[in-house]
């Protein structure tokens, strides 16, 4: 890349710009950040000073980046979002957090992620291979694993966690400190104000349990042994009209644990806000 005297990105240390990143003119890029081969940023966007941009990530035009943030590989970041922004408690109060993005993640249109806070880890982690459709926001705190698909308008308050495979329907609102369970799925304007267990779907304001994510699992490979091993526990905890503790004992009791199995009932063990039924 030619930095010329009068280019915008002409005050960033040459050094910290790999020469294949292709930055456009209109485009402004502070001292100090570190933009790694193939990356390419379009015209009117900002990039701060402590972002770090990962290789073969692509910039849209009108993106706002600031942090400190670090961006893996192949992400693409489209126009209007704003990215590793300062988050919106209350609390905040200018103190140094954090935001990562890892590898493969396609985020839309409109998109808001803010940094963490120091009254929880101080960062807002996000795996690969997610899917942020338009609008989407992502608060400060949140934890998101792998292969997420977030639609348009779906919400995370702060501290939210997204485990993997999990997808939220457009519109969809989390509150605070909830989980949403690996392979889980929300329908669209879902309002989500306890924890959703592993593999089962949610609707509703606010949201219950509308069964398993059947569908999803047999997309993603589960054996129809797995699914009807699954099936059963779902029934003792949904089914049976047994309290939750009750529920767990007799899971505890009556199954040999197989892998799903254990991921569904820890799901509900480890719910600290309670879990949606």
């Amino acid at each position: 890349m030619d930095i010329k005297d009068n280019d915008p990105v002409s005050s960033s240390s040459s050094s910290l710009i790999h020469e294949t990143a292709t930055i456009h003119p209109q485009a402004i890029v502070e001292p100090g950040a570190k933009i790694s081969a193939n990356v390419e940023v379009g015209p009117w966007s900002f990039i701060g000073s402590d972002v770090e941009i990962g290789e073969g990530t692509k910039i849209m035009s009108h993106v706002v980046l600031k942090g400190p943030s670090k961006i893996g590989k192949h992400n693409t970041i489209f126009q209007f979002s704003s990215v590793g922004e300062d988050c919106q408690d209350k609390k905040y109060a200018g103190e140094l957090t954090h935001l990562e993005i890892g590898d493969h993640n396609t985020i839309r249109e409109g998109c808001t992620i803010h940094r963490g806070t120091i009254q929880d880890n101080s960062i807002t982690k996000i795996g690969n291979n997610n899917l942020f459709m338009a609008y989407v926001h992502v608060a400060h705190d949140c934890v998101i694993g792998n292969d997420c698909i977030f639609a348009n308008n779906a919400t995370l308050a702060g501290h939210v966690h997204v485990a993997d495979n999990a997808i939220l329907g457009g519109g969809s609102m989390v509150h605070q400190f909830c989980k949403v369970g690996v392979h889980s799925m929300s329908a669209g304007g879902s309002i989500i104000l306890r924890d959703v267990p592993a593999f089962v779907m949610a609707s509703g304001q606010s949201a219950s349990v509308h069964g398993l994510n059947t569908e999803g699992l047999k997309r993603r490979g589960f054996s129809p042994e797995q699914l009807a091993e699954l099936k059963r526990a779902y029934k003792v905890i949904y089914r049976k009209g047994l309290n939750l503790k009750d529920a767990l004992v007799q899971l505890d009791n009556d199954f040999d644990k197989s892998d799903i199995v254990s991921t569904f009932v820890d799901s509900i063990k480890n719910s600290n806000r309670g879990i949606i039924r």
